[in-house]
């Protein structure tokens, strides 16, 4: 099985076998790493793309393709495990790509690429070709979305599909709103009930994730903190808050195994503070009551303070799963015993981050 690593791309992945080869989305292209078998030491095996800061992997399955969004350069399609790539932008008039996300449908994958600024674009033919959906940069309230670092832009960071039809899926816009659709983007509807005007950070959305058992039970991730729906988003109760040990939540994920067990990592708190202290604390921590209660998950994950973890997946197979996560210091950790224990499996990439986050961990020297 293959493996997409990435700050804003899917984050989980399905296969017969353990996973063999992660590709890893850098501020320096892609790095691979291999293993020969499971169990087997993991090894850099190659780099591509070098030049371009990518924010998202997606490897789809149907036709063996790699895809990668650039937060320069627009998007790249490999057929070969990222020995060569093609540039496929036609039709993609906005170049920084930052989120991508498949779904299959009646006659065949649709790809969605998610831009800052923000709208979206729709590809059928394997990206050949882009039409874009701009109804998603439309909706009432776009004036108040903003992004904190400059220019201040505010992007479309991640998708979430509900598998009961194709056409149904949520946007999470960083910051300004939850988005949803049923109608594959033609249309978008704002679930905002989360939202208190006192909240530090305006409808900071980071990702929503579906109950295996019920696409209408949600997590969501935001710059506030996790919430919990039990009504495909209508309502929301808050789960953490920003005293929380993650105040700064991003990637969560599910046990295949069992969905009241869960994993999230993040920083302990907002980018903003990292500039003066020059440390992220990321961490990664489980629950296994869906998300009431915490533990900490990070034996083996933590070499220092500074970094931030910025990408995080599962990988399930018929024996179990694994998990994977990257920091802003370029290191990659793979847990294989349900984050138990960590092992790093790669260091001295290039940073694994969204956009600039890794600048406010650098030293004043670096």
């Amino acid at each position: 099985m293959s493996v997409c690593l990435s700050p804003n791309g899917p984050i989980s992945h399905q296969g017969d076998a353990p996973p063999t080869r992660v590709w890893v989305a850098t501020t320096d292209g892609v790095a691979c790493l291999e293993r020969v078998s499971d169990g087997a030491p993991w090894r850099l095996a190659g780099r591509s793309l070098g030049g371009h800061h990518i924010g998202s992997l997606l490897f789809e399955p149907t036709h063996g393709a790699l895809y990668a969004g650039a937060h320069s350069g627009g998007l790249f399609r490999s057929t070969d495990g990222g020995a060569s790539w093609e540039r496929r932008t036609d039709g993609l008039t906005i170049p920084h790509v930052f989120s991508l996300g498949t779904v299959a449908t009646p006659r065949g994958v649709t790809l969605y690429a998610g831009t800052e600024p923000v709208s979206l674009f729709r590809s059928d033919d394997e990206g050949r070709s882009w039409r874009e959906l701009p109804a998603i940069g439309r909706v009432p309230g776009t004036e108040k979305w903003t992004f904190p670092p400059p220019p201040h832009i505010a992007h479309t960071k991640s998708f979430c599909f509900d598998p009961r039809d194709a056409a149904t899926f949520y946007a999470a816009i960083e910051q300004g709103a939850l988005l949803k659709t049923t109608d594959g983007g033609r249309n978008w509807r704002e679930l905002a009930s989360y939202y208190r005007p006192e909240d530090r950070w305006y409808r900071d959305i980071h990702r929503v994730v579906m109950a295996p058992s019920d696409p209408d039970k949600l997590y969501m991730t935001t710059g506030m903190g996790l919430y919990a729906s039990a009504d495909a988003g209508e309502s929301w109760e808050q789960l953490t808050e920003l005293t929380f040990r993650i105040g700064y939540p991003d990637h969560l994920v599910i046990s295949p195994a069992d969905e009241r067990v869960m994993f999230m990592s993040g920083a302990g708190e907002d980018p903003s503070a990292w500039r003066t202290t020059r440390k992220a604390r990321g961490t990664a921590m489980r629950s296994r009551d869906g998300g009431r209660s915490w533990q900490p998950a990070d034996r083996g994950l933590h070499q220092s303070e500074r970094p931030n973890i910025e990408a995080m997946c599962l990988a399930s197979h018929l024996r179990g799963f694994a998990l994977f996560a990257a920091n802003t210091d370029g290191e990659v950790y793979c847990s294989e015993d349900g984050a138990e224990s960590w092992t790093r499996i790669a260091v001295g990439l290039a940073p694994i981050s969204k956009v600039g986050h890794y600048r406010n961990v650098q030293t004043a020297t670096a």
